[in-house]
């Protein structure tokens, strides 16, 4: 790794913003760069790192060899374990360890600058509010009983003004055969189901892992079933017109590779 060019956070609100960049990178290497990051992860090569920048790239690289290095490490070894087990379960370890090492940079940071209590409490919580690596990698994202109360409170409000233009715009994609825009949800009557759609949580993108908002454009893979940004897949309302079956970048390179 290259160490720090860039200037090292020194506020919760910086150190926040190195750990969004960082986790940007990590999540196109594990998800719309994923083929490139399989092919650089050679077992026959030495240990092998998969770092994030704060400039929301990656890069698979030797571990430093300073030692104490100058930043914690991410897991060593990673490409080792590539054709010991299934892909997506190989992705999926290296999420849950890339989700360590952004927590780790950042209190490293903390401790570093000498972060209070309260200073910790924030940073901690502002990192909570985002899902994690392996949420995202995955497609498991839970929302919290205080998220899911305020979405559902929100929908409820603006359903009466805007129910009647999101469902001609749902009715319209389905006769057209493809799914462009996450479904809403509908109101349930009994508290069981009430709290099955608070465990499965909100819609979020597979790409960058933010979540659905009723102004973008949206499609969904025929292959794993997950949403994506139009402009994370880099498809356009137009060109989804002429588009029979739509597979995600992972699933593309999965069957490529096959």
């Amino acid at each position: 790794m290259e160490g720090i060019p860039h200037p090292i956070p020194r506020t919760v609100e910086e150190v926040f913003s190195d750990f969004k960049g960082r986790r940007a990178g990590l999540i196109k290497a594990l998800t719309t760069e994923v083929e490139k990051f399989y092919q650089q992860c050679d077992p026959e090569k030495e240990n092998l790192c998969l770092y994030g920048l704060p400039s929301e790239t990656w890069e698979v690289n030797l571990p430093v060899e300073e030692v104490p290095p100058e930043l914690p490490e991410p897991a060593l070894g990673i490409n080792f374990a590539r054709d010991g087990m299934q892909e997506k379960d190989w992705l999926s370890l290296v999420a849950v360890h890339s989700d360590s090492w952004l927590l780790a940079v950042a209190f490293y940071f903390g401790a570093r600058f000498g972060f209070g209590k309260n200073e910790r409490k924030r940073l901690f919580q502002m990192i909570n509010d985002v899902p994690t690596i392996f949420e995202v990698v995955t497609g498991n994202v839970k929302q919290s009983k205080d998220q899911s109360a305020s979405a559902a409170a929100a929908h409820n409000n603006g359903s009466k003004s805007k129910s009647g233009s999101k469902m001609s715009r749902q009715q319209e994609f389905q006769t057209k055969g493809k799914k462009m825009s996450p479904p809403p949800k509908e109101d349930d009557e009994s508290g069981e189901e009430d709290e099955e759609d608070d465990e499965q949580g909100a819609t979020l993108c597979g790409s960058c892992g933010d979540s659905y908002a009723t102004d973008e454009f949206w499609i969904c893979c025929d292959v794993c079933e997950r949403w994506f940004h139009g402009k994370c897949v880099k498809i356009t309302p137009a060109k989804a017109e002429h588009i029979k079956q739509y597979k995600c970048p992972s699933c593309s390179n999965k069957r490529a590779r096959v």
